[in-house]
């Protein structure tokens, strides 16, 4: 079987792309195509090849293989153009309109609006608000997550913190592991809330789904409390009756993954348009009625208290409007 000195790259190509070139011998008579492509270019997971022949980019004899499965036949000419692994290029500066509430030169507070993904991961390995730091600021490239100390949902907008320092972030990240960052939600909760209550329940991962979060059972999850105060009640017409509607004031005490979503769908309010967590669409949202509204923090370096909102987003104030309940307290 070939080698991967067989291949000859093409010297013309330029950038991450890079095409190669071999002939198949007598030993990979037979092979399957991604097989024989590992060997090749070890360099790349049989996956990522995998892919690469689905996308077209590989020829056998100058026609176009699509299937990983091809049989191999010795003396064929086999051209591949290796483009790099999305995870390769999940660090990458993306230039995009950001909305900063506060800057200085050893952090910023972003209003991340919802359908921004916070980090790359599987399925989002660009447009990220990561991309977007490090297009923002050069340190952005130095630091842990690009600075980034906690997250917030896709489909969730509003305040998020980011270091643009190593101090900055060390620091952040310990105020948030001693819960000394105050962090405020405005939420649209199906159900009728009009009185203050608390969910102090732990949280872990859905054993059955993956992609969620459940309440957990005593001494199996992680500590969570969210204290949940009435701001308003209206009623919304979804077809078939008329049903009560909860404009919310959510203050987190700990910052677990979903908290909020998981913690007021298991007391019966579960999240307008959350349909994850069993929140039907209304209003016209068509993600989940949260906005993270407040931060309250001390400055990491000069030991300033800081206070920032952010006000409701088109979507989630034209929902507000339609209940007519109160905005976040002072």
């Amino acid at each position: 079987m070939g080698g991967q000195d067989d291949f000859e790259q093409d010297a013309e190509d330029s950038g991450d792309v890079e095409r190669r070139v071999a002939d198949v011998d007598a030993a990979g008579h037979g092979e399957r195509l991604d097989r024989w492509l590992t060997t090749q270019a070890p360099e790349f997971s049989r996956n990522h090849l995998q892919a690469l022949i689905e996308r077209g980019c590989v020829l056998a004899d100058g026609k176009p293989v699509t299937k990983p499965a091809h049989r191999l036949r010795a003396g064929q000419r086999i051209e591949i153009e290796l483009q790099p692994t999305d995870e390769s290029r999940a660090f990458r500066a993306e230039a995009m309109a950001l909305d900063f509430v506060y800057e200085d030169e050893h952090l910023l507070v972003v209003n991340k609006p919802a359908g921004l993904v916070v980090h790359p991961a599987a399925g989002n390995w660009s447009g990220t608000l990561m991309n977007g730091l490090l297009a923002h600021h050069a340190a952005a490239a130095t630091l842990p997550r690009a600075g980034i100390v906690h997250r917030l949902d896709k489909d969730t907008s509003g305040l998020m913190i980011v270091g643009k320092t190593l101090e900055a972030v060390t620091a952040l990240s310990r105020q948030i592991a001693a819960r000394e960052v105050h962090r405020e939600y405005l939420a649209l909760a199906w159900g009728r809330a009009d009185e203050a209550f608390v969910v102090e329940l732990p949280l872990r991962r859905d054993p059955v789904s993956r992609v969620k979060m459940a309440v957990a059972p005593a001494n199996m999850g992680k500590p969570a409390r969210t204290d949940v105060f009435p701001l308003g009640v209206g009623e919304v017409d979804v077809g078939v009756q008329i049903r009560p509607v909860s404009a919310v004031h959510c203050v987190l005490h700990s910052g677990r993954t979903h908290q909020i979503r998981v913690h007021l769908m298991h007391r019966g309010h579960p999240l307008v348009a959350d349909t994850l967590y069993g929140g039907l669409a209304a209003l016209g949202l068509a993600r989940q009625a949260l906005h993270a509204a407040r931060l309250t923090f001390t400055h990491p370096v000069t030991g300033a208290a800081l206070a920032l909102t952010a006000p409701l987003p088109a979507d989630l104030a034209a929902a507000w409007a339609q209940i007519g309940a109160a905005s976040l307290p002072d």
